[in-house]
């Protein structure tokens, strides 16, 4: 097996190490295997101190210089995948939500743990309008009146 497979290799196992981990730190330490893979196809890293050379300096670039841009494209998008049926939907409070505490609210046919979305305090009774889903709390908040 020459050097070349060798690589190829290493960048494989570390993707499936990636997929496992789900870090963004295998990825790079494979894309610096493939990248050191293409370059010695091409002749231009013969030695396994070049090789070597080629891989951890590509491999911390890919690191420092995309790792952070990725996690935060990552978490960008499993914020859209927010959980949002709920909102909009109004609900009764059943027992009242203080300014700075958890209160329920009836929604669909069972009690909901409800915190207020504004700090308002409100009251048993009133009908509120979910305005989020944290878990398994409901932030709502009063229904604005058109004056």
């Amino acid at each position: 097996m020459d050097s070349i497979q060798i690589w190829v290799i290493v960048g494989v196992a570390m993707l499936i190490a990636e997929l496992l981990s789900v870090t963004f730190v295998f990825l790079f330490l494979s894309v610096g295997a493939f990248v050191t893979a293409i370059l010695s196809w091409t002749g231009l890293t013969p030695t396994v101190n070049s090789q070597l050379f080629c891989f951890s300096v590509v491999s911390v670039l890919s690191l420092l210089a995309l790792r952070k841009p990725l996690l935060q494209f990552s978490r960008r998008k499993n914020k859209s995948l927010e959980y949002s049926e709920y909102v909009g939907d109004k609900a009764t409070v059943v027992q009242t939500i203080p300014s700075d505490g958890e209160g329920r609210v009836f929604y669909r046919g069972t009690e909901w743990i409800a915190l207020t979305q504004k700090g308002h305090p409100i009251a048993m009774g009133s009908s509120v309008v979910i305005k989020q889903l944290d878990g398994i709390k409901l932030i709502v908040s009063e229904p604005e009146t058109a004056e």
